[in-house]
């Protein structure tokens, strides 16, 4: 069939990553903010009527569009326990290193028999250099229409676009801070970490080589 002989970047709209920016196909960028969660269960009616406030002011002084998206997965514990098996091997007391594996027992049934998730959140600032209510929504408008054509950005240009866009990221950065919420710009390295798992959620099933030292 003809679908199945097209690439996988076919679907995608990004066509590149730069300084942190997602370029997409059709001119436009994207930049990802990381942002800190709030335990409203530990804040008094007033504390939580006032972030209310806040964050309500902060959504209605924007003139742009924004994307917030929450990434939910189960919680990865291959790292720590790949941490605790290198401490082991270094560990010379033998009773430490008995009580070392108990407890990487423990974590490993635990975290086995209980769904443990982590939640990340993310706040996407789009800029589109063209109009950028046009045709197809806010899904276009952040995602790209479908079958859209590359425009090629050269250095200038991009620099233009990216100064447009970092305007937009200070605006949000300020109206989060004032709600409280700690927020931190992802870079390029992060970003292609986040839609490399976005794309490949198997990936967490691979197993992780353990260092030797």
């Amino acid at each position: 069939m003809a679908i199945a002989s097209r690439a996988t970047q076919d679907f995608v709209s990004i066509d590149d990553i730069r300084d942190g920016i997602v370029v997409m196909k059709d001119g436009g960028m994207r930049a990802v903010i990381l942002a800190s969660s709030l335990n409203f269960s530990l804040k008094g009616e007033d504390e939580k009527t006032a972030v209310l406030s806040q964050f309500q002011d902060f959504v209605n002084s924007l003139d742009f569009s924004i994307q917030i998206f929450i990434q939910s997965r189960k919680l990865d514990i291959r790292p720590y326990l790949a941490l605790l098996e290198n401490q082991k091997k270094n560990q010379m007391n033998s009773l430490m290193k008995v009580q070392i594996q108990e407890y990487m027992e423990f974590i490993r049934s635990f975290t086995e028999n209980t769904n443990i998730m982590t939640k990340n959140f993310f706040v996407v600032v789009p800029y589109n250099p063209s109009i950028i209510q046009g045709k197809g929504g806010i899904a276009s408008n952040f995602f790209g229409s479908k079958g859209a054509n590359t425009k090629a950005i050269d250095e200038a240009t991009f620099e233009e676009y990216r100064t447009q866009l970092e305007q937009r990221v200070s605006v949000v950065n300020q109206g989060l801070a004032r709600c409280g919420i700690r927020v931190a710009r992802l870079g390029t390295e992060e970003v292609i970490e986040l839609f490399y798992k976005i794309f490949n959620p198997g990936d967490t099933a691979k197993p992780i080589k353990l260092e030797d030292k």
